[in-house]
Parts: structure tokens; C-alpha cells; sequence
């Protein structure tokens, strides 16, 4: 699956992205029809500690599914919103079954 990403205030380094493109080619083994995915990394100006955002849209035959999450890592981050897109997957995968 093709994953793009994109840092937004501060530039990632190639381990991060490894992670990240890890990460979110494991959603695959919950629906197998992904065309694509975006991912945007953003660092927040704010004072507290959890000021990481990690945006994730998958893109699926029809339809778009996006998760958006706030940790103090974009690693921590990036766990909660592919947890929370593959929860979207399966039931995605479900509906289309159904229809």
C-alpha cells in the first residue's frame, strides 16, 4: 500500500517514517481493498507535553476513513490512531459484506 506522509512544523527523520509506514501497512490484514493511505504528522505549539498529532486517512473503494490523534509522542500517537482506524476496517469490512 502506497503510504504518504507529511511532517508539518519540523522535519522527520527516516526512522520515524519506517515506523509510521509499519504501522499503518498492518492495517492491510483487516480489509485487503485499502487504495492508499495519508498520513500528517504535526507538532503542536502548545505548552503541554502531549503536543504531537498524527492524522491518518485510509482511503477504501467508495469512501474515505480518517482517525486523528494527540499523544507526547508520534509514535504513541500513530498506535492510537491505526487502533482506532482498524476498529473502522472491520466494521467498514462488515457493511460491504452486508451489502
Amino acid at each position: 500500500m502506497k503510504v504518504d506522509i507529511n511532517s508539518v512544523h519540523f522535519r522527520s527523520d527516516s526512522k520515524l517514517e519506517s515506523f509510521v509506514t509499519e504501522k499503518v501497512n498492518k492495517l492491510e490484514q483487516y480489509f485487503d481493498g485499502i487504495l492508499g493511505s495519508e498520513v500528517i504528522l504535526k507538532l503542536e505549539n502548545a505548552d503541554g507535553k502531549e503536543n504531537k498529532i498524527s492524522e491518518i486517512k485510509v482511503k477504501v473503494p467508495g469512501d474515505d476513513l480518517f482517525a486523528k490523534k494527540q499523544a507526547s509522542t508520534f509514535e504513541e500517537a500513530t498506535d492510537q490512531a491505526v487502533s482506532a482506524l482498524r476498529k473502522q476496517l472491520i466494521k467498514y469490512k462488515e457493511k460491504s459484506k452486508d451489502s
